[in-house]
């Protein structure tokens, strides 16, 4: 080759302006018969990578690492883009395209690449041998040999470019054994001695060519110099490799020594009588249980239907181990059979295990299951791959991968003609399998699970017992091979009921294993997922696995991992790719339950020193400790219980504003609330306890506040066990606020006196300060107003004391409305406003919002209806903009009394209505009634007295029940003489 592309090569003279590529020497471009300057070594690299590729897509990742390999510079992927941008300058923008990230070379027609050329060449080799027709497939070898220009990828640097120059000389040598095999079975000994020589010296330990040499030299009559060859071979592979020849070598040496009549010229062999055509029907047994998934086999049906008229139609299942991938393939394979009328193949690539399947094995089979002789199939990947697209050209054939490794196992397996499709089953997610319909298998509705264990357990059994059995199928996450399992357990115990599996997997300790039977198991099939991952996945894995709550953020686990979140997210979606994890949503992650109930197994048996375990949920909690208290402050400037809450080592999250923080907290409400609970349960108590405190917001706000309280009554019977008054007096003060928001104030008031003693006890000064402040607001809520005044005096005592200007605000507002009780309005006004000046001195909007309350309380008593609505209406903006349902809810309660005063009855109704759509679930039945109370009052105003008497009659009971003051008040209200 004189840097043009040879003549006469297949396809016939390039047309003009085409374009042609050659990587079977050194990289190169031409147009027409013209040379492309391909640019610096780096850019030759890209081209190289991207042309190997044959169209598919390379990511930039890919790229670099073909380039650079693990230590690529600092500005890679600038470079990346501009030699991409460079090339595309010289070639066809059409050719060189951008897409998904990165980039592919798409040269238009056949020839346009020489390697490409040379692999038809290849083929038509293997087509013209299995026909007999040696002649043929000698020449087509020969030109298939010519396309090489010296070195393939010569001067090419990188990684990828040394990797694929060991595979395409390999292959080269590969195609000159076949074709000097033919020289001899042609008799064309005499001619072959020579370049068989020079073989053997560039390629000394290549034991093919030494033995097709002795077999020359043999025919040639020099049978000394064949057994020379051998003996030089011998010695050579003893001194350099420390072995004998082969068995072929060493028989053929033996042959020769008795001259072997068989060993004389052989003449051309006849062609092997044609044979008809196999229809393989490998497919399995479908399961007479199939249940649901109907959308996937319509989805999945519809595309095979796709199949004819398309190049190829190839659909890639992917899920966890168990999720009934395989069994939901094999039912659509079945059910398209009448669309493949030539055949179905099947293969269980086994790419869960140790040892998955090579591709150049299943093609063997493949083909021999497609009728092709074993004396017919070639020995090396691509030649098979080659044969195996040729045999299927203009058949119908359906073949099913189950169980694939990845793509690059997969690529070699699919058919490359219309007619033909594949479908594809893999633990991984095949992104990378180019033009492939991607389905994501979940797990089970509840319906569909619950109709799988009642298929095999009966009816029966499953009726009498429903819940029981809603219960079996949830504790198996509704995973297919778990349902399965649990229901043939109990379908071979005649004697069990439903209940007695149900409490059996109730132990999540003992769950998975009980979820084995026979030769399946749960815990086997997660095992092999495992068992892929390398070190640093398996450690996040096990470590992740720790965490409780439904997801996790990546922030979280990044925490958990101790590693920047860039690295932990690489891990994370790497898992993810294995569906050993699962992306809840952007930046989320979740396992399922029983592969969380897996990785904990593995991090007691795997995570060592054990230490490490205790040091991830350590570094979480110091995660979601340090990031509330940063959204607490931002809450509450000023506020000092972030000077006093327990010392983090591990750094939270900052955010720029209030809104931000807010997002953060509420997002996190259920993975913080489970940190907080396993924190106490592994005896991370006080820091637990300070996040519950920080967190504050989750109770106060309604939205979380059953979690809440379950969280600090779990901290409050682990301090109790500890004798930590510390921990006890704070985990008492959280569950005040508790039940305040729900209304129980009694129970609230017994919480703050024994928070306050275990205070003092304990020389807490936070919640020494703000036992008697919330003491004094749940007086205010159950009329001690002179016990309320000496707890609000103690707390402004107490917070001016500790400097906390805050908390003595909050003092001032709440003395604000004893004052107003007990008839001094005009002090009233002026301890809110003290209160709120406070509050806007420090930039605290949402505590001033609650001075705005207060002062709107204040000014409604003095008859200053239009300044109370005023202060009342900026509360309410602030209490909606920082997510306070309850105190939006009171607010507009407080408004609807405005109203009310101000003799506008229908505006007191809507806005009352709003009052109890706000607080629905939240609040407490007092709260519920006072809003009821001033509802029927502005009904009975606009004439709906029916109306009126149902909410007050409803306010009624709901006082009669707490025992509250307020009932006389309603009675009052219903009395005939009030009606009238």
């Amino acid at each position: 080759m004189d840097g043009v592309p040879a003549q006469g090569r297949p396809g016939g003279a390039a047309p003009p302006a085409a374009l042609r590529f050659g990587v079977l020497g050194p990289v190169r471009a031409w147009r027409g018969g013209e040379p492309l300057t391909t640019g610096s070594p780096q850019q030759r690299a890209l081209l190289a990578a991207l042309l190997l590729r044959e169209g598919r897509t390379a990511t930039a990742a890919q790229l670099i690492d073909a380039l650079w390999g693990e230590e690529p510079p600092s500005q890679a992927l600038a470079a990346v883009r501009t030699y991409a941008s460079r090339l595309r300058k010289v070639l066809d923008p059409e050719v060189l395209v951008s897409e998904s990230g990165g980039y592919a070379i798409r040269p238009a027609g056949e020839g346009a690449l020489d390697l490409a050329v040379a692999q038809g060449l290849a083929a038509d080799a293997e087509r013209a041998r299995a026909a007999g027709d040696l002649g043929r497939a000698r020449e087509s070898l020969g030109r298939a040999l010519d396309q090489w220009d010296g070195e393939a990828l010569a001067g090419v640097p990188g990684p990828y470019a040394e990797a694929q120059r060991i595979r395409l000389e390999e292959w080269r040598l590969q195609l000159l054994e076949a074709r000097l095999d033919m020289d001899l079975e042609q008799g064309r000994h005499a001619e072959a001695v020579s370049e068989l020589t020079a073989l053997t010296a560039a390629h000394p330990l290549r034991e093919r060519p030494r033995e097709l040499l002795m077999l020359a030299l043999y025919r040639s009559g020099r049978q000394a110099e064949a057994l020379a060859v051998y003996a030089d071979t011998r010695r050579l592979l003893a001194d350099e490799l420390g072995v004998d020849p082969r068995p072929a070598l060493r028989e053929l040496q033996q042959r020769i020594l008795t001259a072997d009549p068989r060993l004389a010229e052989p003449s051309a062999p006849v062609a092997e009588p044609p044979v008809a055509p196999v229809r393989p029907a490998q497919l399995p047994a479908t399961v007479p249980d199939f249940t649901g998934r109907a959308s996937f086999v319509s989805e999945l049906s519809e595309v095979l239907a796709s199949a004819d008229g398309r190049v190829m139609a190839v659909s890639a299942l992917a899920g966890i181990g168990g999720v009934g991938k395989t069994t939901l393939a094999v039912h659509v394979a079945h059910q398209a059979r009448p669309a493949f009328p030539d055949g179905q193949l099947y293969v269980d690539l086994q790419g869960a295990g140790s040892r998955a399947a090579e591709p150049e094995t299943v093609l063997g089979s493949f083909l021999r299951a497609l009728g092709t002789p074993d004396s017919a199939v070639p020995d090396s990947l691509q030649e098979r791959a080659a044969l195996y697209r040729s045999v299927l050209d203009g058949r119908r054939v359906l073949v099913l991968l189950d169980n694939a490794r990845d793509a690059a196992q997969v690529r070699p397996l699919l058919p490359g003609t219309d007619g033909c499709a594949a479908l594809v089953t893999s633990r991984v997610r095949m992104v990378d399998l180019a033009g492939a319909h991607l389905v994501d298998l979940d797990v089970m509705s509840p319906d569909e699970a619950l109709s799988l264990f009642t298929k095999i357990v009966g009816e029966e059994r499953v009726a009498a017992e429903r819940e029981a059995a809603l219960d079996v199928v949830a504790a198996c996450g509704f995973l297919p091979l778990a349902i399965r399992i649990a229901a043939s357990r109990l379908a071979a115990r005649r004697t069990w009921t439903v209940s007695v599996l149900a409490a059996k997997l109730a132990d999540e300790r003992r769950r998975l294993d009980e979820l084995q039977a026979g030769d399946l198991a749960v815990k086997a099939t997660f095992e092999l997922g495992y068992g892929q991952l390398e070190p640093a996945q398996a450690r996040a894995f096990r470590l992740l696995g720790l965490a409780d709550g439904p997801d996790i953020s990546l922030a979280g686990a990044a925490a958990v991992l101790d590693l920047a979140a860039e690295d932990a997210e690489d891990l994370l979606e790497s898992l993810v790719d294995m569906s050993l994890l699962e992306s809840a949503a952007p930046g989320r992650y979740r396992y399922h339950d029983l592969v969380r109930l897996y990785a904990r197994a593995c991090a007691e048996r795997d995570e060592h020193p054990p230490t490490e375990r205790e040091a991830a949920m350590s570094r979480l909690l110091d995660f979601y400790l340090a990031t509330a208290a940063g959204v607490y402050a931002m809450e509450r400037p000023g506020d000092r219980l972030v000077d006093h809450l327990e010392v983090t080592r591990y750094p939270g999250l900052s955010f720029a504003d209030r809104h931000a923080a807010q997002d953060w907290l509420y997002a996190e409400a259920d993975a913080l609330l489970s940190c907080v609970r396993r924190s106490v349960a592994d005896g991370r108590l006080r820091r637990a306890v300070d996040l519950l405190w920080a967190a504050k917001d989750l109770a106060e706000s309604g939205a979380n506040a059953r979690e809440y309280e379950i969280a600090a009554n779990a901290a409050l019977e682990r301090a109790h066990a500890e004798r930590d008054a510390w921990a006890a007096g704070r985990a008492l003060t959280t569950l005040t606020d508790v039940h305040m928001v729900a209304g129980r104030f009694d129970q609230a008031d017994a919480a703050a006196v024994e928070a306050l003693r275990m205070a003092r006890d304990a020389a807490d000064p936070v919640a020494s300060c703000w036992a008697p402040n919330t003491r004094g607001i749940i007086a205010i809520y159950q009329n001690r107003h002179a016990e309320g005044e000496r707890h609000l005096n103690a707390a402004i005592d107490n917070f001016r004391g500790n400097g906390n200007r805050p908390g003595e605000a909050s003092a001032l507002c709440n003395l604000s409305r004893i004052h107003l009780a007990t008839g001094r309005v005009d002090s009233a006004i002026a301890l809110a406003q003290q209160g709120i000046d406070i509050y806007d001195a420090m930039g605290n909007a949402l505590r001033g919002a609650n001075g705005r309350y207060a002062l709107g309380l204040a000014l409604t008593s003095s008859g200053e209806l239009r300044l109370a609505a005023e202060s009342l209406r900026e509360a309410l903006e602030t209490f909606r903009d920082s997510r306070q349902r309850l105190w939006e809810g009171m607010t507009l309660f407080r408004l609807a009394e405005v109203d009310l005063a101000a003799r506008r009855p229908a505006k007191a109704a809507s806005g009352a209505e709003m009052a109890l759509t706000v607080l629905r679930g939240i609040g407490g039945e007092w709260r519920r009634g006072l809003v009821l109370t001033v509802l029927g009052r502005a009904l009975n105003g606009i004439g709906q007295t029916g109306r009126a008497q149902v909410c007050w009659r409803e306010a009624l009971g709901i006082y009669e029940e707490l025992d509250a003051p307020e009932a006389d008040e309603v009675r009052e209200l219903l009395s005939p003489a009030a009606v009238a």
